[in-house]
């Protein structure tokens, strides 16, 4: 679960980054937002107890990380 943590922390971070290097251009926010989202509920779910068991699982776990590289690498084309 740790690793799945730092997932969505990074999530969030680069989220927040986007959105004060993107401010001023339109449509800043949304593109944020859509990193940020994911992340708040990636770390939510680390915390719950049914969605715990459902990351655990290692097919899971490889969904979610093909979703983190592809929302960080998001991140830095927008």
């Amino acid at each position: 679960m740790t690793n799945l943590r730092y997932g969505g922390y990074l999530l969030l971070a680069m989220g927040f980054i986007n959105l004060r290097y993107q401010t001023g251009h339109q449509g800043a926010l949304l593109h944020s937002l859509a990193i940020v989202i994911p992340g708040l509920l990636l770390l939510l779910a680390t915390f719950l107890k049914p969605t715990q068991e459902v990351l655990a699982k290692k097919n899971i776990q490889v969904i979610v990380a093909i979703i983190g590289v592809l929302l960080v690498g998001y991140s830095f084309i927008n």
